[in-house]
């Protein structure tokens, strides 16, 4: 009851504070008059927005809310209130018992502390909010593009994946709504991952057009669900025409005036009245109503003015990772002790006093200022630092009159840049306490020009106060990949393989033994391995000319699936190669891409079985380690496109099962003659040299093996390393030849990506529909008995039994070591006139050792 009852008292000082704001200039006169811009609507607008100008291609002026806490100093019972009356008004709307069911979700970087208030409001309800800060061994379960914003990719890291799993409402938060693109964007990407009944959008004013709103419902109607909308506020924009261009060129006018008064400065002393917006790192004071500039300190206080908070350990720092009802009740008894901390640590005279929270670490800024303003005795008013850079002018008409401007002192994964704190500087306030996460807390932050010492120019005292930075528990750690010479005769940085070393076991069997148990269901393919096969003189000698005729031609489709992934799929790609057969691919992808642009690229294998999906773990590791956006699945070649499909709903298995999102089931091949993928080399069926062997040219290892009395639930999966068989290694030798013609494809190769890429190269799957015909014309009945396309008819010829070669009338020299193959075999090459393949093995079908010869060669059944 006693909560309850402080809420109410924050909300209705709120109201009462804001209204008091409304009396005074609006501070989005400014930027009204100049640019003849109108806030239409409720008559609470101009209280809780004020305007002012950014340089940004789409949208000069800026809504500057006045009870965010954001870019505003504020009342902390203002921003706290606002946050917990709209979840009420969501509580309300929902009822008790769909409102106990719900997840709120808030938006980084300015919704984040609303989002919490929100969920205090709303009740029991757990929180997260997005960010744009990876971190490292936490998994996304999801992401979405913010368009119209200065960084625009948000990402969703729960602790828990199956936060955003239920069926529950999903309560969005954001600080405005002005066209709904990101609402839009968010619920289509999580609704496909977890799709439920009910969504409710919060905001604290609806600015929409009449236009935006139709979307929004014809939305809802699209995907089935009811979605919801609460407001503080609503109204519209009103932009005259031509607004956009006006507005860009006042802002470069008084950039450029900013520029020359702080040349100005420099020589004569005075303080410039127009503050550097965009470049610079000047200072305005304030004046008037908003107080006065102290005279201050030229250099920082000698000590750094810590305050240990005692913050409670296990209690999460914001909603990152997921905010409980458990850690709320922790947070809210913690509370007023670490306040106490606080005001004992402010200076005996302060009257005023400022928290300046940091970034998306929002809200316990804001608890820890709203309870030091209810205990204290004292005037507090809170915002936070921020990355949108925003142009000041000292005017009451005008929402940013000063600007503080720093390096990023967070080590940022998008890289360095200047960071921003409004409105601090010249507001007269007696300390600030800055309240940064400890990945925050940084050489940065401390140095010369970073943000401590920025505020003590300004504030006669500068505290700080560092919470702890939440790190989930990590689940048990996957060993590290394997790596050559210890593992694979390639050198360690071309490949890490993610698999188990199952080199000591015992797996191989007869061909003809692993068939028959194979096909009468008695074992699976992958808990087994054939025989290597060991080539004749006279079959190493066709590898090596077919190797000489078609390296070129190799390298050119090298070259354009490398291309193609680069310009399309991400611009510092993860190779993750299919093992076996796509880890020569996925190295010489990555030899291109050093070649070529100078990039050095990770590349893994891992491994994935038809009929029981891709490693698990091997993804778990990934997503650990990279972004799962920018992992590419590599494979040598398509067939009829069966992993293709098997990748596909792997991943869609494992975005459920564990709440990881965002890997891409697009494969990219070297060659995809049965039209299953848009990322190819080439459509042409023809010889790949390395398709011709097995382990001899993919770095002497095995295919992979799936066991259950091999592979636990928590293990790679498995496969052996030949190193009796370096004598015949050919892996290396083929790269390199293949390496050797890129510098005399590169042109051609680049000018036949960018004509792909300007194409339409959607799957026909037309080597499906053949295989199907083919299956059944021979009274086959069986698609997995027939292997479309030079390499995994080469397969068939290796591995299998095979029962008969197709070969396309007048076929050349692609086919000669599968005839030399066949012939060895006694199985028998029936020329077919429209086969769309260069060439197709068919399994020997409802095969039993019975139905071979007393050679073991193949007879017709």
């Amino acid at each position: 009851m006693e909560k309850a009852e402080k809420a109410e008292r924050a909300v209705n000082e709120g109201e009462h504070q804001v209204s008091d704001e409304a009396d005074r200039v609006w501070s989005g006169s400014w930027v009204a008059e100049r640019l003849g811009v109108e806030l239409v609507g409720d008559d609470r607008l101009t209280g809780l927005l004020g305007l002012a100008l950014r340089r940004n291609p789409k949208r000069a002026h800026l809504l500057v809310s006045n009870v965010l806490g954001k870019h505003v100093p504020q009342s902390p019972s203002v921003v706290y209130g606002h946050g917990v009356e709209l979840g009420r008004r969501v509580r309300e709307l929902l009822g008790a018992e769909e409102a106990g069911r719900a997840v709120v979700l808030g938006y980084a970087e300015t919704a984040t502390g609303l989002g919490h208030c929100v969920a205090d409001g709303l009740g029991l309800a757990p929180y997260l909010h997005s960010t744009r800060r990876p971190v490292a061994g936490v998994a996304t379960a999801g992401g979405f593009e913010e368009a119209h914003s200065h960084a625009t990719s948000h990402l969703l890291l729960p602790e828990d994946p199956a936060l955003l799993g239920g069926d529950g409402p999903l309560v969005l938060v954001d600080d405005e709504f002005s066209t709904g693109n990101t609402v839009l964007n968010t619920v289509r990407d999580l609704h496909a991952r977890y799709p439920r009944r009910r969504y409710v959008v919060v905001a604290l004013v609806d600015m929409r057009s009449a236009a935006d709103a139709g979307r929004l419902e014809a939305f809802a109607r699209e995907i089935g669900a009811r979605v919801d909308l609460v407001a503080a506020a609503s109204g519209t924009v009103r932009l005259p025409e031509g607004v956009l261009e006006k507005g860009q060129e006042l802002v470069a006018r008084y950039e450029s005036e900013s520029a020359s008064e702080s040349a100005a400065a420099d020589s004569s002393g005075p303080v410039a009245r127009f503050p550097a917006p965009l470049e610079g790192i000047a200072d305005t004071p304030l004046s008037g109503a908003r107080g006065t500039a102290r005279t201050a300190p030229t250099t920082p206080h000698p000590d750094d003015g810590r305050i240990d908070l005692h913050w409670p350990a296990g209690l999460p720092d914001g909603g990152r990772h997921g905010f409980t009802p458990a850690h709320r009740e922790l947070l809210e008894e913690t509370l007023p002790a670490m306040a106490r901390r606080l005001a004992d640590a402010l200076p005996h005279n302060a009257r005023r006093v400022h928290i300046l929270g940091f970034e998306e670490l929002m809200y316990a800024p804001l608890r820890l200022a709203h309870e030091l303003e209810r205990s204290a005795g004292v005037e507090v008013r809170y915002s936070t630092t921020t990355r949108s850079p925003v142009l000041a002018v000292d005017d009451p008409g005008y929402a940013i009159r000063t600007r503080l401007a720093f390096p990023a002192h967070d080590d940022p994964a998008d890289g360095p840049g200047e960071r921003y704190a409004y409105n601090v500087a010249g507001a007269g306030f007696d300390a600030v306490v800055v309240v940064v996460d400890s990945a925050g807390d940084t050489p940065a932050l401390h140095a010369p020009d970073g943000l401590l010492a920025r505020l003590a120019a300004h504030t006669p005292r500068v505290l700080l106060a560092v919470i702890p930075s939440y790190a989930p528990e990590r689940p048990s750690m996957l060993p590290e990949p394997l790596r050559g010479p210890a593992f694979s005769s390639y050198a360690p940085e071309e490949v890490g393989w993610l698999l188990q070393d199952l080199s000591d076991v015992t797996l191989e069997a007869p061909t003809e033994e692993r068939e028959e148990a194979i096909q009468s269901g008695g074992a699976h393919y992958a808990e087994s391995l054939p025989v290597e096969y060991q080539p004749s003189e006279q079959y190493q000698e066709l590898f090596h000319a077919a190797l000489e005729d078609s390296a070129a031609r190799i390298a050119q489709a090298v070259g354009v699936v490398t291309e193609t992934v680069l310009a399309e799929r991400s611009p510092r790609p993860v190779l993750v190669s299919l093992a076996r057969a796509g880890t020569p691919v996925g190295i010489l992808m990555r030899r291109w891409a050093q070649h070529r642009h100078g990039l050095d690229l990770p590349h893994y294998a891992v491994s994935i079985v038809r009929g029981r999906g891709i490693d698990a773990n091997a993804l778990r590791w990934l997503a650990r380690h990279h972004d799962p956006r920018d992992v590419v699945f590599v494979d040598g070649w398509t067939g009829k496109g069966a992993i293709t499909r098997e990748l596909a709903q792997a991943l869609k298995e494992f975005e459920k099962s564990d709440g990881i999102s965002g890997f891409d089931p697009e494969i990219a091949v070297l060659a995809d003659p049965g039209s299953c993928v848009r990322t190819y080399g080439t459509r042409e069926d023809f010889l790949i040299p390395s398709a011709c062997l097995n382990s001899t040219v993919s770095g002497l290892i095995s295919r992979t093996v799936l066991r259950a009395d091999l592979v636990g639930p928590d293990d790679f999966h498995g496969a052996k390393f030949y190193r009796e068989l370096a004598g015949t290694d050919v892996s290396v030798a083929f790269l390199d030849a293949v390496c050797a013609r890129f510098p005399e494809v590169a042109d051609a190769a680049c000018a036949q990506a960018k004509e792909l890429l300007a194409t339409d190269r959607s799957p026909t799957w037309e080597g499906w529909a053949a295989v199907e015909r083919i299956s059944e014309e021979y009274a086959i009945h069986d698609v997995n008995l027939v292997k479309p396309g030079v390499g995994e008819t080469t397969r068939v010829m290796l591995r299998r039994v095979p029962w008969k070669v197709l070969a396309r009338a007048g076929a050349g020299s692609d086919l000669d070591h599968v005839r030399l193959l066949a012939e060895q075999r006694g199985v028998p090459v029936e020329e077919v006139d429209g086969l769309p393949y260069t060439c197709v093995g068919l399994i020997h079908p409802k095969y039993t050792r019975g139905a071979t010869g007393a050679d073991g060669k193949a007879v017709s059944v």
